[in-house]
């Protein structure tokens, strides 16, 4: 195996052409430079420079070696920059996750602010359940993740620490047709007789399973959707109605109005959740995702154009 040093040799005494000018520039003795030379050349199997009256010049297998030392030079040259800019937060890669609804505005925005302040970053972005998103961040694929305590809980990972960003409001989508759809704030208990559009229900604890019980009704029926495209098509439709975030209230379509609800519990707390040891370039986004972390006003659609409705 070559050395590093030797290549560099190799390569300082080829563009000289002498072994004496490869000394003076790198600071050797003509005799060190020699003996380094004669070593690499018993390592290389045979001799790499021809011997001159003037100088010396590089063999066929100098040649050979040279074009090699040539790349992995210039490959070493490249990662010390790499890892320079990454350590200094101006370069590298930055590996994000996201849950789904973050992924609408909160997530963008900061991105977009990212992308000004750190330009030389590239942010290689997934989307996620929380739980799946702080595993990577424990096995080292994720560097930072957006994550929440929706709908079991905020999940835990060996050497990831959370902090809080914001607090996220759960809304009720209705058609606007609905019965409901005129009302400010409603009270959950008079949506017991609707179908619910939920991703699950029964099978582990979850956020509307637990409000209904405060409420005192069991849901007659549960549409189970994954999606947040179905569940918005179905609301519209009036098939149904669904807990929405209030982060994501920027996809709602226009069929669907977005009201309150009287239970105070029904929030979420939204996080950034980083690995032990955070990227410069990953604290940068955590400030930045702060500053975004405002979710969107209720609105509704009126002929004047969007309103807000708080």
């Amino acid at each position: 195996m070559f050395e590093t040093d030797a290549l560099r040799l190799l390569v300082t005494v080829a563009r000289t052409g002498s072994f004496t000018k490869a000394a003076l520039h790198l600071n050797y003795t003509q005799s060190a430079v020699s003996r380094r030379i004669a070593t690499l050349e018993q390592e290389a199997g045979g001799p790499l420079f021809e011997r001159l009256p003037r100088g010396v010049r590089l063999n066929p297998a100098g040649h050979a070696l040279h074009r090699h030392a040539m790349e992995v030079l210039d490959r070493l040259s490249r990662a010390e920059q790499e890892l320079s800019a990454l350590h200094a937060g101006d370069g590298g890669l930055l590996h994000l996750g996201a849950f789904p609804t973050a992924n609408i505005s909160l997530v963008p925005t900061a991105l977009r602010a990212f992308r000004q302040a750190r330009g030389g970053v590239e942010v290689m972005a997934v989307e996620g359940a929380s739980g799946v998103l702080t595993a990577g961040l424990a096995d080292g694929a994720l560097d930072v993740a957006v994550v929440s305590d929706y709908p079991s809980g905020l999940p835990s990972g060996d050497g990831v620490t959370t902090t809080p960003l914001c607090e996220d409001d759960l809304l009720v989508a209705l058609s606007r047709e609905h019965r409901l759809a005129g009302s400010a704030v409603i009270d959950l208990a008079e949506l017991s007789d609707e179908a619910w559009l939920q991703s699950a229900y029964g099978d582990r604890p979850t956020m509307l399973a637990d409000a209904c019980a405060r409420a005192g009704f069991t849901p007659r029926k549960v549409i189970r959707i994954a999606e947040w495209t179905g569940k918005f098509g179905y609301a519209a439709a009036g098939l149904g109605v669904a807990l929405v975030p209030s982060l994501a209230a920027r996809a709602v379509p226009d069929g669907i109005v977005l009201r309150r609800l009287t239970d105070p519990a029904l929030r979420r707390t939204v996080h950034v959740a980083l690995p032990a040891a955070p990227l410069p370039s990953a604290l940068v986004l955590r400030d930045l995702l702060r500053e975004s972390c405002r979710p969107e006003p209720v609105r509704e659609r009126d002929a004047s154009g969007w309103a807000d409705r708080s």
